[in-house]
């Protein structure tokens, strides 16, 4: 099993996790594969998609040797949180903070990235123990919403999801965040079957992201 720091550590370094609202299990693995072509660390299945726990479960079974890490999304209770970890979630991500499921994650040492949308949000989170605070929607407020909390909160992990394209990916990582979701933006190509534009975008992110560290 990978170590809790690693997890971060993978997704920290990369910098870019696809969030997939798949159709079915199939889907989901053509977008997985996608994903580790464009070199993309985490793939988050939200609950959102029909069977998550039998997606989330092909999908750590076919990618056991960690070319990509499997995540849930939109986990809003212990039960679904607990359901993806037995399946093989490597991380659990919520729209928003149940501190029940940061407990039952830290149990299991399983990196826990709950929502929040305001500096007391952010702080909740943070007291509830979680590893990553996924700054949620993110169209909101643009990256200017990551500057404004490291301003009086510089020691939090933030991870954008929502309004997170190409053309800002750069501003969303020079403002501080350690990592993006990135969604239909990613992933749109799924729906006609053209999972080479996902491969050819999600490169194209990674790359981006990489080049906003280094200016």
């Amino acid at each position: 099993m990978m170590d809790k720091n690693a997890v971060i550590k993978k997704i920290c370094d990369c910098g870019v996790v696809a969030v997939v609202r798949a159709e079915n299990a199939e889907q989901a693995i053509k977008i997985a594969d996608a994903c580790v072509e464009a070199g993309i660390a985490g793939i988050e299945i939200t609950f959102t998609v029909p069977g998550a726990v039998d997606v989330i479960k092909k999908l750590a079974e076919v990618y056991a040797g960690g070319e990509i890490l499997v995540g849930a999304g939109t986990v809003l209770d212990t039960e679904t949180a607990r359901a993806a970890i037995l399946a093989g979630a490597k991380y659990i991500v919520s729209p928003c903070l149940n501190k029940d499921v940061v407990t039952l994650c830290n149990r299991y040492q399983v990196p826990c990235m709950p929502g929040a949308m305001t500096i007391k949000e952010v702080v909740e989170c943070l007291e509830a123990g979680a590893d990553i605070v996924k700054i949620f929607p993110g169209e909101l407020f643009g990256p200017a919403i990551i500057k404004a909390v490291k301003g009086p909160i510089p020691q939090a992990k933030l991870m954008p999801t929502g309004g997170v394209s190409l053309e800002n990916v750069a501003e969303w990582i020079k403002a501080g965040c350690v990592a993006v979701g990135v969604g239909g933006n990613l992933t749109a190509g799924a729906k006609k079957g053209d999972y080479k534009s996902i491969a050819d975008i999600g490169k194209q992110f990674v790359e981006n992201v990489k080049q906003a560290r280094t200016k």
